[in-house]
Parts: C-alpha cells; structure tokens; sequence
C-alpha cells in the first residue's frame, strides 16, 4: 500500500526538520531483520535521542537535497535506516553496537554536514565520548582545583580544633 502525495510530503518535511537540526546521520542496511530485532532498535535508539527511520530511498533524496547531507544521495541503495542525531556521536554509538551484535544489520555511510563518512569512519566516530561524557569530564576537571582549595581552608579550623582539643585533654589528665 503506497502513500498518496500528501502523505509522501508530509514524510519528506518531517524529515527535513530532524535534518535542520541533525549533527549527524547514519545508513544501515538491515536485510533479513526480524521485526522485533527492529523494534528493539528502535528502542536503544529513542532512550538515546536517536530519530531512527525506514524510508523509501526517493523520499529521503528529495529531503536531503538542500541539507549539507546532500553528499549521502550517493549512498541510498537498497533496503535502509536512517539514524538522525543532534548529538554528533549518538547515532553512530546506537547503530554500530547495535551492527556488531546483530550481523544481519550493516553501516552502509555516515555524514556530517558536508562530510560523507565511510563505515570505518561511522565505527571510529561511535568509539568517541559522547557529548554528556566530555562534558562530565569537563565539569570534574574544572571543578577538581575548587575542591581542593575548600578542602585545604577546611584544614585549617579543623586542625586548630584538634589541637584545642588535645591540650584539654593534657589538662584534664594532669588534673586528674
């Protein structure tokens, strides 16, 4: 059952918008795919911020055509999910993990804007941190020499407290 012409434009500006605002996109073939091995996919894909789509080849063209995804119309051959991210790293991550579990799902190509990247470059981008990661490890390193200062004018009271405290106890000693 096709789709009427409303319909296959409505696709093509939904996906055009996930586009606008794409970091990243990411072909994979998936013949012979059960249909839960697929809503599985999916699954992973959404908890991780990734707008994962089967299309029509056609259809995804004609949304890429004016988006600096433009080089991937190359590489829309046969039966594909799109991967759509915001997060540059997101969408590799999903689907390369997902490809290396599941044999029957293959990276096909990958881009950024105006860069097509091959299924090598797709698995090294998946091995990068992801955007939360980096800036965790941001946030830890800026914040390491705050803590230590804290750390080192807490001592200060601190130790005159303990020593405040040891000659009450000589005292009490002596007068006991």
């Amino acid at each position: 059952m096709g789709l009427n012409l409303e319909q296959k434009q409505a696709v093509v500006a939904e996906i055009s918008a996930e586009l606008a605002k794409a970091q990243t996109v990411v072909l994979a073939e998936y013949r012979s795919l059960q249909v839960g091995e697929m809503t599985e996919l999916r699954k992973k894909a959404r908890s991780s911020g990734v707008y994962l789509r089967v299309l029509k080849n056609t259809l995804a063209r004609r949304a890429v055509a004016d988006t600096p995804f433009k080089g991937l119309v190359d590489k829309m051959v046969g039966p594909l999910a799109y991967g759509i991210s915001s997060d540059p790293v997101a969408a590799a991550k999903v689907l390369h993990e997902y490809a290396r579990s599941n044999e029957k799902f293959v990276i096909r190509a990958g881009a950024m804007p105006d860069v097509v990247m091959s299924p090598k470059e797709v698995a090294d981008l998946a091995r990068m941190p992801s955007r939360q990661e980096l800036l965790a490890t941001l946030m830890a390193t800026m914040q390491a020499p705050v803590a230590k200062l804290v750390r080192t004018l807490n001592e200060v009271p601190g130790k005159f407290v303990r020593t405040v405290a040891a000659v009450h106890d000589q005292k009490e000693k002596k007068a006991a």
